[in-house]
């Protein structure tokens, strides 16, 4: 019998100006919807290593860390569930790269706090940008 855990992951919440970057999945149970990007540690990453190695990997741009501004999970559907996530996520700033959407993002855009709403969205995605609406 294999032994499945909680996964922990990390979720960036890149802010330029009044502007959030977005990524809509294009893999897994998401796929299709808006989120910020993110996804697993890799075994030896530290969390901070990890947001950087995901924005990269999803966006094409480079940033600078900052505070964490959420930590939650996301528990799939099912007994057991088909996934249980452990999450923090930090805010950042772009400092290079140029945005161009890849891994598994089938799209990447940045967009005010407004106009996200008319998105449609991974769950918890306003308990994560909650914070954010106090920052700008």
């Amino acid at each position: 019998m294999t032994e499945r855990r909680p996964v922990p992951g990390v979720g960036v919440a890149v802010v330029d100006g009044q502007r959030v970057l977005l990524v809509e999945k294009s893999i897994g149970p998401f796929a299709g919807k808006w989120g910020v990007p993110g996804g697993k540690v890799e075994l030896g990453e530290t969390r901070i290593q990890a947001a950087h190695r995901e924005v990269r990997e999803e966006t094409g741009l480079e940033i600078e860390v900052g505070d964490v501004i959420w930590v939650g999970e996301s528990i799939g559907p099912g007994d057991p569930p088909e996934w249980h996530f452990t999450i923090v996520d930090f805010v950042a700033t772009p400092i290079g790269g140029a945005l161009q959407p890849g891994d598994d993002a089938s799209d990447a855009r940045w967009v005010s706090l407004d106009e996200m709403v008319r998105l449609p969205l991974i769950p918890l995605m306003e308990q994560i940008v909650a914070p954010l609406r106090v920052r700008m």
